[in-house]
């Protein structure tokens, strides 16, 4: 027996909240856990609108980087061009940038304008050891990107590059963050997670006139992927939210955190439960 179905006339009730913008310019990880996918996930998870400029492409998994494919210069800056044409971001953060091409054409595209929060994550090594910054495109990092930034955010291993020094202990990553700001002129994290012999992962925050060490307990049991992408993204989302950067990056510490307490299994693997 045919039948009709009328839409119900309504009125809608709800009001049309408005989120702010946050940019990722990152490279793309295939397997979801880092990169892009990862700062996406995140500044959805905080109430962000997520918007992207991807530096490479990389066909990876939670194992290995099987291959990194960057795009060019020009696609790059007109992806960053685009955002900011229609959806300008309160709040910017850099991943993966591999060359120093493309380290160019971010800074200068920051350097000709007035500069949203810039976090940038000097991102080098993956967590599987694979090289994600060519090694000529260190002195571009330093000298053209690191003094635009509001804040950096290198692990032990980027830490350790940046200042050519071992860092082995709490008292270490003190110095090591006084060190980058003193030579970049940007507040520093110096994130700890990797410190050995500590009951609890500790990071350390510096911003020129006071300094912080923030403190979680360490998830057992969980191998983990991504969580420096999440963390630098989280800290952007609550920059573009409106948060002072002492509370930016508590907010950013709590976040990873919970990721890492509420990861799920995919395959053989874990993913971050954003």
């Amino acid at each position: 027996m045919p039948f009709r179905v009328q839409a119900a006339k309504f009125k809608s009730m709800s009001r049309i909240v408005k989120w702010p913008v946050a940019l990722t310019i990152a490279g793309s990880d295939s397997g979801g856990g880092a990169g892009v996918q990862a700062d996406l996930k995140t500044f959805a998870a905080l109430g962000v609108h997520g918007t992207s400029a991807i530096t490479c492409l990389t066909a990876q998994n939670p194992r290995r980087v099987l291959a990194i494919e960057p795009c060019s210069p020009g696609i790059v800056r007109r992806q960053i061009q685009a955002v900011f044409e229609e959806l300008p971001p309160v709040a910017v953060k850099t991943g993966m940038l591999f060359s120093a091409e493309i380290i160019r054409v971010v800074a200068g595209f920051f350097k000709k304008q007035k500069r949203p929060a810039l976090v940038v994550d000097p991102v080098m090594i993956s967590t599987s050891g694979a090289s994600l910054l060519k090694p000529a495109a260190i002195k571009n990092l330093r000298e053209q990107l690191l003094p635009l930034a509001t804040l950096i955010t290198p692990n032990l291993d980027e830490a350790e590059i940046l200042t050519g020094h071992n860092i082995t202990s709490v008292e270490a990553m003190r110095a090591a963050a006084r060190e980058i700001h003193a030579r970049f002129g940007c507040a520093v994290l110096v994130k700890g997670g990797h410190l050995r012999g500590m009951r609890e992962a500790v990071d350390f925050l510096f911003d020129g006139r006071s300094e912080w060490l923030l403190r979680a307990p360490f998830v057992k049991g969980v191998s983990t992927h991504g969580t420096g992408c999440t963390y630098s993204a989280a800290i952007t989302a609550a920059l573009a939210l409106g948060h002072n950067l002492p509370h930016a990056v508590a907010i950013g510490k709590r976040h990873v955190t919970a990721a890492i307490r509420q990861s799920y299994r995919i395959g053989k693997h874990f993913a971050l439960g954003h």
